[in-house]
């Protein structure tokens, strides 16, 4: 179990001692991300440490100079991050490294959603594009960074994640694209660490609605990972085409016409299930198989060779209908489509119950952002937000391998932790900075120094180039960027 920290008359006392093996493997996660900082590296590791202890919400970074693990100056906050470089590749390894292994006879779950940095207003910031930014008054459109955020997932009653990587989509560049290189590179770093090996059941990632599911998984083919994400209740799917009947011409492609939203062309399902969920209530599942779109085209197949045809990707349509939703919603049936790779059969049992745990990356972005700062970071250049997500995951990582290892402490009116459950992320940061006294530092010493000298008098700041937010309907957008970014 590692290090236990309870507190008793304010005297700190050990079961397991500071060299346990929880303790060991933490000092040496901090290390490792330690060397993934390549420049300003002792700035950037204290500015993580400062982010996990921290007794409240991040409101900007400078603040957190203020804190006792930050032993530079307020000026090394915003050096670090503007100067520092952070080898995310390398960040992602170490991370994947860490994964717990998964059950036996189930996959590695993995989910990956974008999340976007709002900037309204700004004028000279750069790689802005328009993100959708949801509020109590409704969805709205305004200028940000959107991140696609790649996690990975546990079973149990929890709202951990194991974080992996947060990259920034570049201006003009979609989330698909995005998403499908994290998967490959993914993939790569489950097979070089030995997370996954051949033989073993390939990994699950899952998608929301927003991702085009069908070209991912055709991208991903012949890689072995399991593919599924969210439809709409309107698409249509068809089934395997009838036996050649020996009719001239060519054969059809497609079989019968399945409309999700029309129960009438619903043949009987291949897999029934009925559960009970104390959320949700009565749990009813069924999935057809062998069953594909119908592509055109246009929209993510549009760039597809014209040479070739159209693929055909046959796969498993799983519907969930709950009783009931929290908050007494109104529940609507949930449409997953899943792929395999060949010679492996979709267990339909495991997938809707490992799609409910796709959900708690959701609790990850909104404790990102409202308590690590992730959204309060009022950074003018692009690069230096990437190092400023590149903290943050590194500062969640930390907390979630204490986890175990940090007592519980609630306030008085705070309900305690059940017995065998690991503590919220709050309660975790809460405790982190006495365990920190215990695991020491890879962070270098702070050198001494004097104050420079200061701009001379009467030299004024250059003009900050006015950096146009990229959107796809503006077709004189991209001249207006270039312009931009020629010096005058």
């Amino acid at each position: 179990m590692g290090l236990i920290l309870p507190r008793t008359q304010c005297v700190v006392e050990s079961e397991g001692g500071v060299d346990g093996p929880g303790c060991y493997r933490l000092r040496r996660l901090r290390s490792d991300i330690y060397g993934c900082f390549t420049r300003r590296a002792d700035a950037l590791f204290d500015l993580c440490d400062a982010m996990a202890c921290a007794p409240g919400s991040v409101a900007c970074p400078v603040e957190l100079s203020l804190e006792p693990e930050f032993r530079r100056g307020h000026a090394m906050v915003y050096e670090s991050l503007a100067h520092g470089l952070v080898d995310a590749g390398r960040l992602r390894r170490v991370l994947v490294e860490r994964l717990a292994p998964a059950r036996a006879g189930e996959p590695l779950m993995f989910a990956v959603d974008v999340t976007p940095i709002p900037r309204p207003d700004c004028r000279y910031v750069d790689g802005l594009s328009m993100v959708q930014v949801r509020g109590a008054g409704g969805d709205r459109l305004m200028s940000g960074w959107p991140v696609s955020v790649l996690v990975g997932l546990c079973w149990g009653v929890s709202s951990w994640v194991d974080p992996l990587e947060a990259r920034r989509i570049e201006p003009g560049g979609g989330s698909s694209q995005a998403a499908l290189a994290q998967i490959e590179g993914l993939l790569d770093d489950l097979t070089v660490t030995g997370r996954f090996r051949v033989g073993q059941v390939a990994p699950l990632v899952m998608l929301d609605a927003g991702y085009p599911v069908v070209r991912l998984a055709h991208a991903l083919a012949g890689r072995p990972v399991q593919v599924m994400g969210r439809v709409r209740g309107d698409r249509v799917f068809y089934g395997p085409p009838p036996a050649p009947d020996g009719a001239v011409g060519r054969g059809a492609r497609h079989g019968a016409r399945f409309v999700c939203a029309d129960a009438a062309t619903h043949p009987e399902p291949d897999v029934e299930i009925t559960a009970h969920a104390e959320q949700y209530g009565r749990v009813r599942v069924t999935a057809w198989h062998n069953l594909h779109q119908a592509l055109t085209r246009t929209g993510p197949w549009s760039d597809f060779p014209a040479g070739q045809g159209l693929p055909i990707l046959p796969g498993t349509l799983i519907k969930i209908n709950v009783e009931r939703l929290p908050r007494g919603a109104q529940p609507k049936p949930l449409w997953l489509w899943h792929t395999t790779p060949a010679g492996t059969t979709a267990e339909v049992d495991l997938l809707w119950k490992a799609y409910l745990r796709r959900f708690d990356q959701e609790h990850f972005h909104r404790f990102a952002k409202v308590r690590l700062g992730l959204a309060h970071a009022r950074l003018i250049s692009a690069d230096a937000a990437d190092r400023w997500n590149a903290v943050v995951l590194a500062a969640y990582a930390q907390l979630r391998a204490a986890a175990p290892l940090v007592a519980d402490e609630p306030r008085p009116w705070q309900k305690k932790t059940a017995p065998g459950k690991l503590p919220t992320p709050c309660r975790v940061r809460a405790g982190f900075r006495r365990l920190r006294g215990h695991l020491g530092t890879p962070a270098g010493a702070v050198k001494p120094t004097r104050p420079g000298t200061g701009r001379p008098p009467g030299r004024k700041n250059p003009p900050k180039p006015r950096v146009p937010v990229y959107n796809k309907s503006d077709i004189t957008l991209m001249a207006s960027l270039a312009r931009a970014a020629t010096p005058p």
